[in-house]
């Protein structure tokens, strides 16, 4: 599909070294300000399609952990990688990701810089630190000029990253004033997952106006069955479509636990092209959440098959490139890195064992129900971690040391951490009083589910450093028109004003 493979952490390898050469003979302030500046004017066509596509909690490692997972798959004497597509897309470029409070942002203020162009505090969705003054998204303006707008997600709708390209709200949590917003938009394409709070409940308002009663009123069509989903095209109007299977947080399945023939985020793509199609053109934004809550959780390879479907999804805009390459413009960048992830562990030093993964066959909250099952089923006194041996050699291939011809064998030290994480998963919650070790190795999800996925991805080669983001830089790649301002390093602001430049959303 491309001719050549582009060399993005060969660059920034080059970029971090230039900074150490150069800064001996330039004033700090003013190296910054060199290194910082980049391009953001455009005289160029106006794109008639626009995609931005949002890995949430994904930057290098968990790109660079999917495309070497794939690799392991072909089985080769020698490391081979099997590049995500958009990764060869000819133009790339490293965002910053810091916020106005901190170099660990969250998704919401992330989220603003990307959608709205300013740096805002944690938790706030298009609004000034201060909270004070609301900013214009993007697909406001865009939607002024004409432009249909589609906003796709793998989590709840309302959620952090989606929200910031339609609601102002001085707290993300604000779930139910958030869909109040989505229901009063003018946009066109929703889809994905469901809403948190669509009838105030968690916000304790009397009387609430339900959420999707609202956006009916105001011309949306509500689906919620594959078969509607399916049927939907470009004369179907307004739509909210929300996935048929969606867990207690109204988002859509872990790819890992989807059951065959079930819907995916490359499905809503597709047909969201198809519903917002006209002679306008369109605006679609598409985050891929559930990375984001798999590393959250340390869980690698939950992580990697939605890494894998945001590809698929991402070529399901590329198709659009493919029939209109002088008419469309695809951006594909992260808002963050989350959990730390790193390709390597001391335990196995300069070796990964990737293939190790392909034997889980389920999500941390998958394993988690059985756990759940498992203590209502079970009284307290017959509690035995032996018990749960065959499901945890189904979940994740993991086996005592009695079964010496597997290669996924525990060790005594694993068991041992095992044994341990078993005892505090069968206490009630709340009586889970952890020191400050054990905070730090179970944070705050189910002891025997993390401890599984930590022993798991240590002996297929990798390990996280946190239950929450980091501060790393994240990726851009982009191909179609104003493609070229999107090589370099530069601020995730950057990636609005090149996308406002781009499109001329302000004239």
């Amino acid at each position: 599909m491309f001719k050549m493979k582009n060399r993005i952490l060969p660059i920034v390898a080059l970029l971090l070294l230039l900074t150490v050469a150069l800064s001996a003979f330039l004033p700090a302030d003013t190296f910054a300000q060199a290194f910082n500046k980049t391009n953001n004017t455009y005289t160029g066509k106006t794109p008639k399609y626009v995609f931005l596509f949002i890995g949430d909690g994904t930057s290098f490692p968990q790109i660079a952990a999917a495309e070497m997972y794939l690799g392991a798959q072909k089985k080769t004497a020698s490391p081979e990688i099997k590049a995500l597509d958009f990764t060869n897309f000819p133009a790339t470029g490293v965002a910053a990701t810091y916020d106005s409070d901190s170099f660990i942002p969250d998704s919401a203020s992330t989220g603003t810089s990307i959608a709205s162009g300013i740096k805002t505090g944690n938790g706030i969705i298009n609004m000034d630190p201060q909270k004070k003054t609301n900013v214009e998204p993007i697909t406001r303006k865009l939607k002024a000029k004409g432009y249909k707008i589609g906003v796709i997600s793998s989590v709840s709708i309302d959620h952090a990253t989606p929200a910031v390209f339609y609601a102002n709200q001085v707290s993300r949590n604000n779930y139910y004033d958030i869909g109040l917003q989505l229901a009063n938009s003018k946009f066109d394409f929703f889809g994905g997952g469901g809403f948190v709070d669509p009838r105030g409940e968690r916000a304790k308002i009397a009387n609430a106006q339900d959420v999707l009663e609202v956006a009916k009123k105001n011309g949306f069509k509500v689906v919620s069955t594959k078969e509607e989903i399916l049927k939907l095209n470009k004369n179907s109007g307004r739509v909210i479509a929300i996935n048929p299977q969606l867990d207690s947080s109204k988002a859509m399945p872990y790819e890992i636990d989807r059951k065959e023939g079930d819907l995916k985020l490359s499905d809503y793509v597709r047909k969201g092209i198809e519903v917002l199609d006209n002679k306008n053109g369109f605006f679609m934004v598409v985050e891929s959440g559930k990375i984001d809550w798999a590393n959250h959780a340390n869980d690698a390879a939950a992580s990697i098959h939605d890494t894998i479907e945001f590809n698929n999804a991402v070529m399901e805009a590329y198709k659009v490139y493919e029939k209109y390459p002088n008419d469309t413009l695809i951006i594909v960048t992260g808002d963050h890195e989350c959990g730390g992830l790193t390709i390597g562990f001391a335990g196995t030093e300069y070796s990964t064992f990737f293939n190790k993964l392909e034997k889980q066959t389920m999500s941390y909250i998958g394993f988690d129900k059985i756990i759940s099952d498992y203590k209502k089923n079970t009284k307290p006194e017959n509690y035995k971690l032996e018990d749960l041996f065959p499901q945890i050699k189904a979940a994740f291939g993991l086996v005592p040391s009695g079964d010496a011809k597997s290669e996924l064998v525990l060790t005594a030290s694993e068991l041992k951490r095992l044994q341990d994480a078993f005892t505090r998963s069968m206490q009630a919650s709340a009586d889970r009083k952890y020191d400050d070790h054990e905070k730090i190795i179970y944070g705050t999800y189910e002891p025997l589910t993390v401890t599984l996925t930590h022993i798991l991805n240590n002996k297929a080669g990798l390990s996280f450093t946190s239950y929450s983001h980091t501060g790393l830089p994240v990726p851009v790649y982009a191909v179609g028109l104003g493609q070229e301002l999107f090589i370099g390093s530069y601020d995730n602001t950057d990636i609005n004003k090149k996308l406002v430049a781009i499109t001329k959303a302000d004239k």
